[in-house]
């Protein structure tokens, strides 16, 4: 549990140092475009502070950066993810007026201090204060940060729909040609959704595969894995080796979707029929080839026959009467396991279609 909020922290962290590392480079270049045109059109700038303008420039995208990649990363991007995108951009365009409203406040004050050489409490300085904040403008400059936070927004959507890190080496290229990468999987599967998807009929079974999916999501994000496909009642999820293994991040990923299903019983309870729904997984590790496939929409796919073993292996949890079933492969590059994890040997099963019995585990 501690690994997992720890991953989830240091992802957030990480999102707003990039977001407010863009923001500055915007603020800067908003700077530096004004100053060419101050040249181009012979204005006298000798009286003009520049370093003063310069500073409050990259004052004002630090500002942006942190109390807005703040406000996107632990409040919108999750309203995003969960409400319909107009509810969630009308509350993303009032929340970033009032931030907008005190950053211009703060930088404002600081240009024109800077500027008139008076104190805060100057009458004459907040009268200049005044007169800027409702002038032509600063209506564009607000009307050009509504901008970037909506790109923000758009690339933070965009980065989900393809999953953490995978969008990124989508815009790279990276999967352009294919190539081999050493993976671990999880197949996810809801069990007895035969049977559930009778009793509830096909609106109610849907919307219950929603909320599943939606309750599954964070414990998937947190412990650093990638959803790489949903099919039917099934999330397959993907780990590189590093991020897989630490921590045994891929287990505690299972344990604690379990624990959020559990939390939430009274949801499911309530809502689904006195239905509390339960998943079981299978796990296993080896070489994947991956790449862009697709003309029209491209997608990145993952082939091997460490797929079909995963599924296979995930497909024994219910002869065996287990709610998580690993490989031996995968086992011993995650021992020692951490507390309070402990592997328990099933003995060598053998696989639908596969020549050689493999050792199994639960945990």
């Amino acid at each position: 549990m501690k690994s997992s909020v720890y991953n989830k922290l240091k992802s957030q962290a990480e999102k707003v140092a990039w977001i407010t590392f863009f923001w500055i480079l915007v603020s800067l270049t908003q700077f530096i475009r004004g100053y060419i045109t101050l040249i181009q059109f012979n204005c006298t700038i000798e009286e003009m502070n520049a370093m003063v303008y310069l500073t409050g420039s990259l004052i004002t995208g630090l500002v942006a950066g942190l109390i807005g990649g703040s406000s996107i990363v632990f409040f919108w991007e999750n309203w995003l993810r969960t409400k319909p995108y107009g509810r969630a951009l009308l509350s993303m365009a009032l929340s970033f007026t009032l931030i907008f409203t005190v950053v211009a406040l703060i930088s404002g004050l600081f240009f024109n201090a800077g500027q008139l050489g008076v104190s805060l409490f100057s009458e004459e300085l907040w009268k200049a204060q005044w007169a800027q904040f409702f002038s032509f403008g600063q209506i564009f400059v607000y009307l050009s940060w509504m901008s970037v936070v909506i790109i923000t927004l758009v690339a933070l959507s965009v980065n989900d729909k393809y999953g953490p890190g995978v969008f990124k080496s989508f815009i790279l290229g990276e999967y352009f040609h294919p190539k081999r990468e050493e993976r671990i999987f999880m197949f996810l599967d809801l069990r007895g959704s035969t049977t559930i998807a009778e009793k509830l009929g096909e609106e109610k079974y849907f919307s219950l595969l929603k909320d599943l999916f939606t309750d599954a999501t964070p414990a998937i994000l947190n412990s650093k894995g990638q959803i790489y496909q949903y099919v039917g009642d099934e999330i397959v999820i993907s780990w590189e080796m590093d991020s897989g293994t630490k921590n045994s991040n891929c287990l505690q990923c299972f344990f604690d979707i379990k624990q959020r299903l559990l939390d939430k019983a009274k949801y499911y309870l309530d809502k689904y029929d006195g239905l509390i729904p339960q998943f079981k997984a299978g796990l296993h590790y080896g070489n994947a080839m991956v790449g862009e496939i697709g003309v029209v929409k491209r997608d990145i796919v993952y082939s091997g026959d460490v797929l079909n073993t995963t599924a296979r292996i995930q497909s024994k949890c219910n002869e065996l009467g287990k709610d998580i079933l690993l490989s031996k492969y995968l086992l011993e590059k995650l021992e020692p396991l951490p507390k309070p994890f402990k592997s328990i040997a099933l003995g060598k099963l053998q696989l639908r279609g596969k020549q050689e019995s493999v050792m199994l585990y639960t945990v």
